[in-house]
């Protein structure tokens, strides 16, 4: 056989295998797109999921996909309504020091991928050849994408799950729209972060701000974005007519703001409508699946009389069989409402 002939035979059989690998290698990978819209390559399926930031790891467990953790966050692993319903995240390893990502010990663990919020988390877990997904987000839109796209990472039944969740998500949001009556008044709500520091709010512009409007409420303060540090004048100057602070129960909210000389003759404050914010899996406030709670929680504050009907007690148990697969006991559904750990 002449040499062009045999050149011509050997490219052709290349062409040939490069043609019928394609399909393999195609299936072999598949691409997402996160919420900094960057596109990322995964393997076709996805089995070691690390998630370094602690509230998604809440949207994992909501999709059926904690058994897939194989890195965490130290934060999760001490939540303790998130190790009441999966203890098993207690023997998840955390690659993290502080917000800094340990790159060996998250080696170890063999990821297919990484979940997280913080773009120099995604870098360096790049850099370290682990494809990186950001789920960051500042709103109820992005709340639904963020689920949306962790259903797409994990695969499986994860995004009929998170379909269904959307679903109920915005059927919360219709619900309490639908029952706020008409000329309604919109009492004017403060949302303090925590109870150590009272000064620290959280502004417009934000997913707080956005499920006070939500619930037929308005923002006390007009400072924009979270974790605002403000002053006790402006706050007097408000004078709101609810106060939900977070991260503490109800009770110890109500008694922290009565001890405090600045706020104890607060609208709120006299009236006793001072309420800690609910803390399941993860607080209900800001970056929660639970959020879709959240929503009927506080029109139920904020309009007692308008949703006497609404029972949240039930509304809490439903949602964690539906989504956790964990029977809450009434007494523990009520714990959670009022901000407090497990018996």
């Amino acid at each position: 056989m002449k040499l062009w002939k045999k050149c011509a035979l050997v490219a052709g059989l290349l062409v040939a295998t490069t043609i019928m690998a394609t399909p393999s290698q195609t299936a072999s990978a598949r691409t997402v797109t996160d919420l900094t819209g960057t596109k990322v390559t995964l393997p076709q399926k996805v089995t070691r999921v690390a998630d370094l930031w602690h509230a998604n790891n809440q949207v994992v467990l909501l999709l059926n996909g904690q058994k897939k953790l194989v890195a965490t966050t130290d934060t999760i692993k001490q939540m303790p309504w998130f190790t009441t319903v999966y203890p098993g995240i207690k023997n998840v390893t955390a690659p993290l020091s502080g917000s800094d990502l340990q790159t060996e010990e998250l080696l170890k663990q063999k990821p297919d991928v990484v979940l997280t919020a913080d773009a120099s988390q995604a870098e360096q877990a790049k850099k370290a050849g682990i494809p990186a997904v950001n789920l960051m987000y500042q709103d109820f839109a992005g709340l639904k994408k963020s689920v949306k796209v962790t259903a797409q990472v994990l695969g499986g039944n994860a995004p009929t799950i998170a379909q269904t969740y959307t679903k109920e998500l915005n059927g919360n949001i219709n619900y309490v729209a639908k029952h706020l009556k008409k000329g309604t008044q919109k009492p004017k709500v403060l949302h303090i972060v925590n109870a150590q520091d009272l000064l620290k709010v959280d502004g417009r512009d934000t997913i707080v701000d956005e499920w006070i409007k939500l619930s037929g409420g308005q923002n006390a303060l007009t400072i924009k974005g979270n974790m605002k540090a403000v002053t006790a004048e402006q706050i007097i100057a408000a004078n709101p007519d609810v106060i939900i602070v977070g991260s503490t129960t109800s009770k110890a909210a109500l008694k922290t703001l009565r001890a405090d000389s600045r706020f104890a003759n607060l609208k709120a404050v006299k009236a006793g409508r001072v309420y800690g914010n609910p803390q399941g899996t993860f607080a209900w406030d800001r970056y929660s699946a639970e959020e879709a709670l959240q929503v009927l929680w506080a029109a139920k504050k904020l309009h007692p009389a308008q949703f006497k009907q609404l029972n949240m007690v039930q509304k809490t148990q439903q949602f964690y069989e539906k989504y956790y697969h964990y029977d809450l006991s009434k007494a523990a559904a009520k714990r959670i409402l009022a901000g407090e750990k497990p018996a």
